[in-house]
């Protein structure tokens, strides 16, 4: 029997996302084998000498040597935010599969750079992770979508609200996110594209966007431009609207929730988060334990992405989620972000440029 071809991989970045995409590689996607992995973080060096090197997995401190490591063939992108497109771009260049995580980047000029140079290399499959797409529940609704059951998708309302850590970790973070709708609405945009596509497999176009917040329990978020709490309202010009919310303070856990609203029906997913079947009914009342964080939530989506991935680049098939959509979501983010620290609604042109809201509306 002939030896099963797995794809050699590795991973740039293992702080808290890399480090898990490094694990799901190594032990959960029977395909792919973990070859290689990048930090220059000395602690993260450590943990993964502790945890990768004893599997065969060399360890790099320059992601370019990491990129000439014999046989590599695909790289999963996990750094800070920030240098998400230039890792990718240079891993396509080297003729490297490329699976980045979440956003593209903070800005719209760098994602349209690796658009670009996927474009230029079309035998390269390049994929932006949002886990979501891979989770059942929310695949379920997708494809009750796409059948017509609910009629055409007209509004969604979409949330992610992630439990107070008082460690400090989302204020320092925010230098790097692209701040609350580019790091934690990014999920909830991408969900309403994906959606609203749903039947058509075109991209809805951004009519206008606008957004609120509040700094509720980390007033030190102000000082880079973000809130521990916003509210974003998206327009788009074939008549869908898409209503964010996210939350840094949410008490109990993780709460992330959809509603999909069509003329004929509505779906709901994960209404009412729980962590399994067991419900407690006692003197102090009813209970139930949720999720604690997001990677407890779409721990099983996470490892999903990474086993479509690499079944995409083995057997040559077209990736999943398409680098437009995921150019556009960071585009709506951005202006999110936007309009909340300018306190102005923003508008856009069909062809997805911002424009003056007068010139808009003589266009309507």
């Amino acid at each position: 029997m002939p030896a099963v071809r797995r794809l050699k991989v590795a991973v740039s970045g293992l702080g808290r996302m890399g480090a898990r995409h490094a694990a799901h590689f190594l032990h959960r996607t029977p395909k792919a084998e973990l070859v290689a992995a990048f930090t220059p973080d000395p602690k993260e060096v450590a943990w993964a000498k502790e945890n990768l090197e004893p599997w065969g997995v060399k360890i790099y401190t320059d992601f370019d040597a990491m990129l000439e490591h014999q046989g590599l063939e695909a790289v999963c992108v996990a750094t800070v935010t920030t240098v998400h497109a230039e890792h990718t771009t240079k891993a396509i260049k080297a003729g490297k599969h490329v699976l980045c995580e979440k956003p593209l980047s903070t800005k719209i000029e760098d994602c349209q750079q690796v658009l670009e140079t996927a474009r230029q290399n079309p035998h390269i499959k390049v994929m932006c992770g949002f886990s979501r797409r891979f989770d059942a529940s929310y695949l379920n609704a997708y494809n009750l979508t796409k059948s017509g059951s609910i009629g055409r998708p007209t509004i969604l309302r979409s949330q992610t609200c992630d439990k107070y850590d008082p460690s400090g970790f989302f204020v320092n973070y925010a230098q790097f996110s692209g701040g609350i709708f580019v790091d934690c609405n990014i999920h909830d945009i991408d969900l309403a594209l994906w959606f609203f596509s749903a039947g058509t497999q075109v991209v809805p176009r951004v009519k206008s966007v606008v957004a609120f917040g509040v700094t509720a329990v980390e007033p030190d978020l102000a000082k880079h431009g973000d809130v521990d709490n916003g509210v974003g309202v998206v327009e788009f010009y074939d008549g869908q609207i898409a209503y964010f919310y996210s939350s840094r303070m949410n008490p109990p856990g993780q709460h992330d929730m959809t509603e999909i609203i069509g003329t004929t029906g509505k779906l709901s997913v994960n209404a009412n988060p729980t962590t399994g079947l067991l419900e407690s009914h006692l003197a102090t009342g009813i209970h139930r334990d949720i999720p604690q964080n997001y990677y407890e939530r779409f721990e099983n989506a996470f490892v999903e992405e990474a086993r479509q991935f690499t079944d995409a680049v083995l057997e040559g098939k077209t990736v999943p989620i398409d680098l437009e959509s995921s150019m556009e979501a960071v585009r709506i983010g951005v202006a999110l972000q936007e309009s909340l620290r300018s306190g102005k609604k923003i508008w856009f042109g069909r062809e997805g440029n911002q424009v003056e809201e007068t010139g808009t509306k003589a266009r309507l």
